[in-house]
């Protein structure tokens, strides 16, 4: 019996629909949504040893956030180190990359050395994960035997993927919007505290650090947070 044909196999896309909407309900910040997906691709994809999330903004600038084995880890030092690999083709083409056997894959010959010198792995599958701006994102597995992914881990690891950037994108955004509110209360605070020093109106103090953040090329907000510590610590 192949790995796509085991029954526990049957109810895995209701169990990712589900992992998907735990996730998004929850409102789960960044950093944790990536960690459980590592860890549930592991989990729920046939033949799947151990995964990881890359994240790349560059030929050299690889990253990788959540990682279920050390060897994961390592195969994408390995990607970043010879700026070529099965993950980054994966999130720099948009598309579901397949080695079925490293040992007889000819793409990426520095990283395929390697790999197979420093780690077990034979066959690894990545599924593209997100675009945002400059950065890109997969999601991948890896398994020790070869020819350990069929079409239903393509399958379902599609729909994960599918399922994950939604999710990821969503506590992005969560994220963001948190740090807007706590980024508006700094200015609020430090608006206050330059009214207060040169009895000047709330636009006359905006007007002030919206300049002071031009002048030294900082982000209001930073800037507004500088103001607010300064004050902070002369009342000590």
């Amino acid at each position: 019996m192949s790995v796509d044909d085991r029954p526990d196999s049957i109810g895995a896309p209701k169990r990712i629909a589900d992992i998907a909407r735990d996730l998004y309900e929850r409102k789960t910040l960044d950093g944790n949504v990536v960690a459980e997906l590592a860890q549930h691709a592991a989990t729920e994809l046939p033949g799947v040893d151990y995964a990881n999330v890359t994240v790349t903004s560059g030929r050299y600038q690889v990253d990788t956030p959540s990682a279920t084995h050390p060897c994961a880890v390592l195969l994408d030092d390995i990607q970043r180190r010879h700026g070529e690999g099965p993950c980054l083709s994966s999130a720099w083409q948009h598309k579901t990359i397949h080695v079925a056997d490293l040992e007889t894959e000819r793409r990426w010959p520095k990283f395929r050395a390697e790999a197979l010198a420093s780690t077990p792995v034979r066959s690894i599958m990545g599924f593209q994960l997100f675009v945002t701006g400059k950065s890109m994102g997969s999601l991948n597995v890896f398994a020790d035997r070869p020819g350990a992914f069929g079409a239903e881990t393509r399958q379902l690891g599609s729909l994960f993927a599918t399922q994950s950037a939604l999710v990821w994108d969503a506590a992005r955004r969560e994220e963001q919007f948190q740090q807007a509110l706590a980024s508006r209360d700094t200015i609020g605070q430090a608006k206050g505290m330059i009214m207060e020093r040169y009895s000047i109106n709330a636009g006359q103090a905006f007007e002030m650090l919206r300049k002071l953040s031009h002048d030294t090329n900082t982000p209001l907000a930073e800037v507004a947070a500088k103001v607010v510590h300064a004050a902070a610590a002369e009342r000590r």
